[in-house]
């Protein structure tokens, strides 16, 4: 599993958590599911989470970590498209759930926090950039790569 940071300022973590309510964890569960309407974002508030995005075969084509302190869903959250990825939370996880009408209600009460909704988009984009230049071996990778003009 690759290590990754979904890690969110501690000023819109502690905004979010008093939206939130707790998800119970004891066994490990799935959070959200890649393809599903965005109805809210998870905070990890201990333990971790796995998320994984899988091809249209339903081969896993990539795998990342989010540790405590992390916000899970917030891409599909903020442009309301479905979730990419699909979120696992590890067994023993503190994990809360905040909807989707709560996270908007709250950016709108404090528009101070929207550079730090921005900071966590950029690292997943980053994490993102990262992961496809780290690709190899995949057959037809080759239609990635671009001539550089002469």
């Amino acid at each position: 599993m690759k290590q990754n940071s979904f890690t969110a300022d501690p000023r819109l973590t502690e905004a979010l958590k008093g939206r939130s309510r707790p998800v119970p964890c004891n066994e490990g569960r799935i959070l959200f599911s890649q393809g599903d309407a965005p109805v809210g974002l998870y905070i990890v508030e201990s333990g971790e989470a796995a998320l994984v995005m899988a091809s249209a075969s339903g081969q896993v084509v990539m795998c990342l970590h989010a540790g405590a302190g992390s916000l899970l869903g917030l891409p599909a959250v903020v442009g309301n498209e479905p979730y990419s990825l699909t979120a696992m939370a590890g067994k023993g996880s503190e994990i809360t759930f905040v909807t989707r009408a709560r996270f908007e209600d709250v950016i709108q009460a404090e528009p101070s926090l929207y550079p730090y909704v921005l900071q966590v988009l950029a690292a997943e984009v980053r994490t993102a950039r990262q992961a496809i230049s780290d690709w190899k071996g995949q057959s037809g990778r080759q239609q990635f790569r671009t001539q550089i003009a002469s």
